[in-house]
Formats: structure tokens, sequence, C-alpha cells
């Protein structure tokens, strides 16, 4: 069974940095893609990365890229994400999810974990 856990979420101040780290089992990242979404309640997701091991490349929607950077320890089975420069807006619900793939552009998910809370204050 593919199981994930996040951890890492919290609050910071603008300006400020956050690590979140996903724990995997169930697969191995050179066998399923993984990456990361976050999501507001009521608002749209958005796509943030997706690796896919078969190609060791990382996607990343493109408002995302640049402060954001994701990572992973194959060996681990983790996946990291790496926050700078955190903004208000940056608050939400992160989840690390797994088989992501791009669709027309658009990064997609087919599993997930409970998700973490960002909270970044002003």
């Amino acid at each position: 069974d593919v199981q994930l856990v996040e951890s890492g979420g919290g609050s910071v101040q603008a300006g400020g940095s956050l690590r979140l780290s996903c724990a995997a089992s169930g697969f191995t990242f050179d066998q399923v893609s993984i990456g990361w979404f976050r999501q507001v309640p009521g608002k749209q997701r958005e796509g943030i990365s997706c690796f896919v091991g078969s190609e060791g490349r990382t996607y990343y929607s493109d408002s995302m890229e640049g402060r954001f950077t994701s990572s992973t320890d194959n060996d681990k089975n983790m996946l990291y994400l790496q926050m700078n420069n955190l903004k208000p807006e940056d608050t939400a619900i992160y989840y690390c999810a797994a088989d992501c793939f791009s669709d027309y552009g658009f990064l997609r998910y087919r599993y997930w974990a409970q998700g973490t809370q960002v909270t970044v204050s002003s």
C-alpha cells in the first residue's frame, strides 16, 4: 500500500523558510512519481512539483519554481520541499502526493496524505 506521511509544517514570518518532509512507503521513486501540491480550504488545488524518478527530473509549476525546491533521498524514500522567502499568500495545507503527472501543463496527483499546515504571517 502507498503510504505518505508529511512533517515540518508550522508557522513562520514572511521572508522566512520552512522545509517539509515526506516519508513514503509501499513504492520506490523509480516506480512511482512523487511531488507536492497545496490547497487553501475552499480554493483550487495548486500543483507545486513532481519528481519523476525514471527521468531523474523534477517538474515544477511555473509559479512555484524559484522559491520552492523539491529534493529526494532515494535511499530513505524521503521527499523534501524547501520553501524560501515565504509570503502570507503561501499559507495553505501542503500535501505530499504520489503518482503525479503533467496534464496540459498542469500538475496532477492521484494519491495524497493528510497534509501539513503552513502559516505565514506578515
